[in-house]
């Protein structure tokens, strides 16, 4: 069942990265900037990189988005809106009035005359026309003040000055009011109920007319006909060539129907994205199988590289803004991070290959890019400060500039050519670098990663979780200092991670802040706490600093990779006094050897595999009678000889030459530790002092 289980998630995990890799490149793919037939990149301003073109086909030149806005805007100053008057709003409103004189004691009890003149201004105001405050002042508010009046077929111009709003007509109603006559008596008439917009606007007509006036406005201004020369190799796009690559452009993708890709364009793109994410995939497997075999720093490699690719189709295709505003050294520092340089590196490469083929200079982009990623893995060597960050994001800054201002010479010849605007491009490029050591952080916590700066703040002494270790168990403290000496001293050697090695030696003991005083290095003389004890209680005792050092770690949210070293750095060995003592009490009993077993795991890591080394020779080398190179020597040839043996390091990527080398450093550093302190001689014959002068 357990070999069952095995087998199912080994299979996963070879199908994991394939699959990972084949979302990408469909991803990609799909994400390619659409562009017809038309395979030229070209700005305004800038050298034709091609070969001499000529007219395919007779074409207009289309004007630009801004001219023919402006022209469009200005003829339609002149455009009248259309409107109709509905005579059943005239007719309601007098019927309504006519019944109200009746039956409404406001109208009922005013003279007839008064009826009479407020009737007759009714229907003289609703056959100059009522319409909409909003519409009358907006139409007041235009170049002609003027609006077209629909009756039946036909419509006639009318100035807006000449109909009323509610608002007007009321007024008018009572401003004309005949002499002798009470306005008074008009304004309790209550005329608001009878006054109702009759000017209503046409909308089908006015849009239509609108178009019309909008169609006046020819989108072209020319012709280009086939076999006609438009430009030639390092000639500069002016103005006027733009407009006619634009329009040769736009009329291109409307011949090749811009409702979906050619298929041979798609299947020209996956090939090209294939063969790229291909060779990545080829330097994982052959040259960094650990990482090809890590889901989780594959899927973090993908992301970042299809985010970055993302992040420029979207750019190119909406022409959201310029694309040297993207960061794309981001990619060189965070695979740096937490990967290495080479494949920080070849990840940058892949990135900004798959983004030339969107870009619109992907020979300049290409150069620069591949400039700047180069100098961000020499000036990144590690990021253990933040000072470090900031100095490489200057580099890439000025690496940018230099690089950007080298091309422009070596195309133009004339540094008058330079655009002050792409150093504007560089500058926010450059703010995005610096906030890259947030994504750091966000990342770290995202994939469980740590990086040189996190390991750097861990070790620091001052540390609350290390303060209390010195206070608790300081003999325990002492001796972790010492093993992540060793283990520093050995890491640097064989080129494993020393600043990880260091950081965890500094806690791998901390379960023995529970029991400090039942471990040797913490005892006072004639202390014992396990005199009395059963063997397997005191075994107990020891093997639990291993679990309560992991319970402490998880509770003080300390990384995976610190944890890894706590459970580690005695494998699945046994406190070998407890078990041979037990052992020489029970002559002929069967042990229970689970009591007397660390839980492991044995080292699965070179660091973690030289921490368990570290650790035991640093501990027996204590109990040495006497330090001399030979005794310091065997010790540690034994101790190390003897975890090999009993295959304690099966699972770490470690060999027998690293294990050479680490046994020399260890011997050495336990020397420069131990070494023969001079003895300073007596004083044989004192000089006599001189007897005091007495005056």
């Amino acid at each position: 069942m357990n070999q069952k289980s095995k087998r199912k998630f080994r299979l996963k995990t070879h199908i994991f990265v394939p699959t990972l890799f084949i979302l990408a490149i469909a991803l990609v793919t799909l994400l390619f900037p659409r562009q017809g037939d038309f395979r030229y990149s070209f700005s305004e301003g800038k050298p034709w990189q091609y070969g001499l073109l000529t007219a395919p086909f007779d074409f207009p030149i289309y004007k630009p988005v801004e001219q023919l806005k402006a022209e469009r805007d200005s003829i339609l100053r002149f455009y009248e809106p259309y409107y109709t008057i509905d005579e059943e709003v005239e007719k309601n409103a007098i019927a309504e009035f006519d019944a109200d004189v009746n039956l409404n004691t406001k109208l009922s009890n005013l003279p007839p005359d008064y009826i009479l003149y407020l009737r007759n201004g009714l229907q003289k105001i609703y056959r100059s026309g009522i319409m909409r405050s909003d519409d009358y002042d907006k139409i007041f508010a235009s170049e002609t003040q003027s609006l077209r009046l629909k009756k039946g077929n036909l419509a006639e111009s009318k100035s807006v000055e000449m109909f009323s709003t509610i608002k007007s007509a009321y007024e008018q109603l009572l401003d004309n009011t005949p002499k002798g006559m009470d306005v008074e008596l008009i304004r309790m008439a209550d005329i608001n109920r009878y006054l109702r917009e009759n000017i209503v606007y046409d909308a089908s007509t006015s849009e239509k007319a609108r178009e019309e006036f909008i169609q006046q406005v020819s989108p072209s201004s020319g012709m280009v006909q086939a076999g006609e020369r438009i430009i030639d190799q390092g000639e500069i796009v002016n103005a006027q060539t733009y407009k006619v690559l634009n329009s040769l452009k736009r009329v291109t993708e409307e011949r090749s129907g811009r409702t979906g890709k050619n298929g041979w364009m798609i299947f020209g793109q996956l090939i090209l994205v294939l063969l790229q994410f291909g060779a990545f995939y080829a330097f994982l497997l052959f040259f960094r199988p650990n990482e090809f075999r890590n889901r989780k720093n594959a899927t973090f490699m993908m992301l970042v590289i299809n985010t970055f690719v993302a992040l420029t189709a979207i750019t190119c295709q909406l022409n959201l803004f310029n694309v040297y505003i993207i960061p794309y050294a981001i990619v060189t520092i965070l695979i740096r991070t937490f990967i290495d340089s080479r494949t920080a590196l070849f990840a940058s490469l892949i990135t900004i290959v798959l983004c030339s083929l969107m870009v619109p200079f992907p020979f300049e982009f290409i150069v620069i890019q591949i400039a700047v990623a180069m100098v961000s893995i020499i000036m990144l060597k590690e990021l253990s400060e933040r000072y470090q960050l900031i100095r490489s994001s200057f580099f890439i800054l000025l690496a940018y500039s230099l690089m950007y201002i080298g091309l422009v010479m070596h195309q133009e010849g004339n540094i008058n050519k330079i655009d002050p605007v792409v150093f504007i491009y560089f500058f926010i490029n450059f703010i995005f670098i610096l906030f890259s050591y947030s994504l750091v952080y966000l990342i770290e916590k995202s994939f469980g990663f740590i990086s040189g700066v996190s390991l750097i703040e861990l070790s620091n002494i001052n540390k609350p979780l290390l303060k209390e270790l010195s206070e608790k168990a300081p003999g325990t403290f002492q001796h972790s200092l010492q093993v992540s000496n060793l283990g520093m001293a050995a890491a640097m050697k064989i080129g494993a991670n020393a600043s990880l090695i260091r950081t965890g030696a500094l806690y791998h003991d901390i379960g023995k802040m529970v029991n400090p005083a039942f471990f040797t290095e913490n005892q006072s003389p004639r202390m014992n706490p396990h005199a009395g004890l059963p063997f397997e209680e005191s075994a107990r005792i020891i093997i639990n600093h291993v679990k309560d050092g992991v319970k402490i770690a998880q509770k003080n949210n300390l990384p995976k990779q610190i944890i890894d070293f706590i459970e580690t750095h005695h494998g699945t060995s046994v406190p070998k006094y407890f078990y041979i003592s037990w052992k020489n009490a029970n002559p002929g009993k069967e042990i229970n050897e689970e009591l007397f077993h660390y839980p492991g795991p044995n080292p699965f890591s070179k660091e973690t595999a030289i921490m368990m080394m570290a650790d035991a020779v640093e501990a027996a080398s204590r109990s040495l009678p006497e330090y001399s190179e030979e005794s310091i020597r065997n010790l540690v040839e034994t101790l190390i000889d003897s975890q090999v043996a009993e295959g304690y390091f099966k699972l770490a990527p470690i060999t027998f030459r690293d294990i050479a080398m680490i046994k020399e450093v260890f011997q050495q550093k336990l020397q420069t530790i131990y070494h023969t302190r001079i003895a300073y001689p007596a004083l044989e014959n004192p000089a006599p002092s001189k007897p005091e002068s007495v005056e």
